[in-house]
């Protein structure tokens, strides 16, 4: 039996230079992601003067901080469905939060994995083809699939998962540490909060009482432990020797997980910290203030890396030397949250926001059973059962919603006062309202569909689609009519060994492990097989779709 290195007779490295490779390879920088869950830019570094932070504040006198930066969503699935796949969460199915609570109430329950277009693939299939070595710490999230997520996204995917475990220590890595001491669930618990509550900001469409102040400290508290996982993590780079060549990202997933934040439309859910460290670049301590979507993330490291960014992708790098044209407008959704649907869509430009409610009949506070543990949520709305919440409180805890909003965001940064009927921005609510209508056409918003109608197309009869089993395609001196391609055999060198699966859609990958949960190598073409006996299993991966079985073959090569 032969390993990977033995396969071919040299290392990831070599074989990489033989395809004459190994010069651009080398040049390419290492990419660390430090993301966090839940966080607006609650920082030292971005002024918040109750935030306690060195490390990060460190990081971002070391490199740039982006202030301009918003997610797609405001929760975490459909936002990281767009993240990993650099696309709208609304172009490609992932649109309603949890698919695995469509319809979860009712007697016979359909989750469903969505099922994205064909061509659809996470970035770092490209990042893997391209010889980095890819690793997440460890969540996934990503709508198209549960856990285990397809094996040809990652190398390593767990809570052990490190670039540090790579085979090759010359090969570049591209990997990812998401923190979630900062969710939202680990606000529930305000009996123990270190940071004083009276040194917080309450945010307008909040009452100001001693639980709503303890609620946001206990935000802070864990915003401070965040900040030790930070130190450690570059401390580490440091000791691997891989700081000096390694571009760090530091960012959150979306806006806090606080009430009227996480979930909504407004900045307080869609704002995001970024800082950005390329020990190549100058600028260090600087800031950034272009417009930038978390979908832009993917499409950015691409270029970093000198990899071709896919046209298809809708995120536009801006970093790199395939940075495009910088965004005038960011754009988000609001679709089905846990059980409950609704349907919400928002325009973003410097100066102002624009948010279309398609449910105005609906409360603010619509049902969410996980927002219920939040003890700021619980306590408005027992103050609005005993009618005391007024102003900017009264109207998020509102009973119907505007059709429209529009808000003058340099005036009004908590987006409080809607100026939809301001006779002196119908210039602007035009624009804004062209701006939505383009983007709902061009990326072909699937919100407008009937999710029964969605379910129906991407599982149809609600059963989930299943990969093909692949072939093994042979290159031999031998007689091509004798081969068997679901099988080994004994062959002639030189030859090739190939995979194919008739799935539309499916990626390919492959182990000489025989172990249970073997490392699997995303396939990009195929294999030089030396002389000598291999046992090999490879499967093909859709998203959305059942694995297919495993295709194993033991081929003697003479």
């Amino acid at each position: 039996m032969s390993d990977l290195k033995s396969l071919f007779g040299i290392g990831v490295a070599s074989l990489l230079a033989l395809q004459g490779n190994a010069q651009q390879v080398q040049k390419r920088p290492n990419i660390l992601w430090i993301s966090t869950e839940d966080m607006s830019p609650h920082l030292g570094c971005y002024g918040d003067k109750t935030a306690r932070t060195p490390n990060i504040d460190k990081l971002s006198s070391q490199g740039i901080r982006y202030t301009n930066v918003f997610t797609t969503a405001a929760i975490s699935a459909p936002c990281r469905a767009g993240i990993i796949t650099g696309m709208y969460q609304t172009s490609i199915g992932c649109m309603h939060m949890r698919t695995t609570s469509y319809r979860r109430s009712v007697d016979n329950p359909v989750p469903f994995t969505a099922v994205p277009p064909h061509y659809v693939k996470a970035f770092t299939e490209y990042m893997r083809a391209a010889g980095y070595y890819c690793t997440n710490n460890s969540k996934t999230d990503y709508q198209f699939a549960q856990d285990p997520v397809p094996a040809s996204i990652w190398d390593e995917c767990s809570r052990n998962a490190h670039y540090k475990y790579r085979p090759d220590k010359s090969q570049p890595f591209f990997a990812v540490f998401n923190h979630t001491g900062t969710h939202e669930s680990q606000n529930w618990d305000i009996s123990n909060v270190k940071t004083d509550p009276n040194s917080v900001t309450v945010p307008p469409y909040y009452p100001d009482n001693h639980i709503i102040r303890l609620n946001i400290a206990k935000m802070y508290d864990n915003i401070a432990r965040l900040d030790s996982v930070v130190g450690v993590l570059i401390a580490e780079l440091e000791k691997e020797g891989e700081l000096g060549n390694t571009i760090i990202f530091f960012w959150g997933d979306h806006g806090d997980g606080l009430p009227r934040a996480k979930r909504w439309l407004y900045d307080s859910g869609l704002l995001i910290p970024l800082i950005i460290k390329d020990p190549g670049k100058s600028g260090a301590g600087t800031t950034d203030d272009r417009l930038i979507s978390s979908i832009d993330f993917g499409p950015t490291v691409l270029s970093l890396a000198g990899i071709p960014v896919p046209s298809h992708m809708q995120g536009i790098p801006f970093l790199g030397d395939q940075s495009g044209t910088p965004r005038d407008a960011v754009f988000a959704a609001r679709d089905r949250v846990d059980e409950s649907y609704d349907m919400i869509r928002s325009v973003r430009t410097k100066d102002y926001l624009y948010i279309r409610n398609y449910y105005p009949n609906e409360p603010f506070p619509i049902w969410v059973p996980y927002l219920s543990s939040m003890p700021i949520y619980r306590e408005m709305l027992r103050l609005d059962a005993e009618n005391k919440l007024t102003g900017p409180q009264k109207s998020w805890m509102a009973y119907s919603r505007p059709p429209e909003e529009l808000y003058d965001v340099r005036k009004d940064p908590y987006q409080i006062n809607n100026l939809i009927g301001d006779p002196s921005l119908k210039t602007v609510l035009g624009d804004l309202r062209v701006r939505l209508a383009k983007w709902t056409l061009e990326t072909g918003d699937m919100g407008h569909m009937n999710e029964p109608e969605m379910v129906e197309y991407m599982w149809p009869g609600g059963v989930r689609p299943v990969t093909d089993v692949p072939y093994f395609i042979i290159n031999s001196p031998e007689d091509r009519a004798s081969k068997n391609y679901r099988t080994g055999g004994t062959w002639s060198s030189p030859m090739t060994l190939g995979f194919y699966c008739p799935t539309h859609g499916a990626s390919l990958v492959y182990t000489f492990e025989e172990r249970a949960n073997p490392s699997w190598q995303l396939y990009t073409g195929p294999l030089h097989l030396k002389p000598g006996t291999y046992a090999i299993r490879t499967k093909a991966v859709r998203y959305g779709y059942t694995d297919s079985e495993e295709l194993t073959g033991t081929f003697v090569i003479k």
